[in-house]
C-alpha cells in the first residue's frame, strides 16, 4: 500500500529514513507495519540480546519485528513527528499521515520512550538543550 511513493534516503535526523515522493492528507493510510509477529518475551530478548530497535508494540502480548523489513526499519524519531500507528478495524497496524506531508519530507513518528528524549536530536530536543545552557 503506497510503497511506491515511499524510498529510503539519507536522513538529517538519524542515518537513513523514509521520504515521500508524493503528498499524503492528515489521517491518511500510508502503508500497513509488516514483520515477524512476536510475543512479549521474544521482544525482550530480541531488544536486550541482539540490541533490536526494529520492533512495534501491537497489544499486550504481540510485537511486530520489522528488522527485515527494507523499508519500516528506517522510520526515525522525531519529537515534531508527522506520522502516526494505530491498529485499523481489522486489527492490522498501520503508518498514517499525522499532518499533511509533503513530496520529499521524512515521514516520522514519535517513538514513545523516555529513554529516546535523552538522545534524540531533534530541533526540539537541540533547543531544549541550548534553552538549559
Amino acid at each position: 500500500m503506497n510503497l511506491e511513493k515511499l524510498t529510503v534516503e539519507n536522513s538529517s535526523v538519524h542515518g537513513l529514513g523514509i521520504f515521500s515522493k508524493s503528498s499524503f492528507t492528515e489521517g491518511e493510510v500510508i502503508t500497513f507495519i509488516k514483520g515477524e509477529v512476536i510475543n512479549a518475551d521474544e521482544c525482550v530478548r530480541r531488544e536486550n540480546e541482539e540490541n533490536n530497535v526494529y520492533i512495534f508494540y501491537k497489544n499486550d502480548d504481540e510485537y511486530i519485528d520489522v528488522s527485515n523489513n527494507q523499508l519500516l526499519k528506517y522510520l526515525n524519531h522525531a519529537c515534531e513527528y508527522n506520522c502516526d500507528i494505530d491498529e485499523d478495524e481489522n486489527g492490522n497496524l498501520v503508518l498514517f499521515a499525522a499532518a499533511d506531508i509533503l513530496p520529499g519530507e521524512e515521514l516520522t513518528i514519535d517513538y514513545g520512550y523516555d529513554e529516546i528524549y535523552e538522545y534524540c536530536s531533534c530541533t526540539v530536543c537541540e533547543n531544549k538543550v541550548e534553552e538549559k545552557s
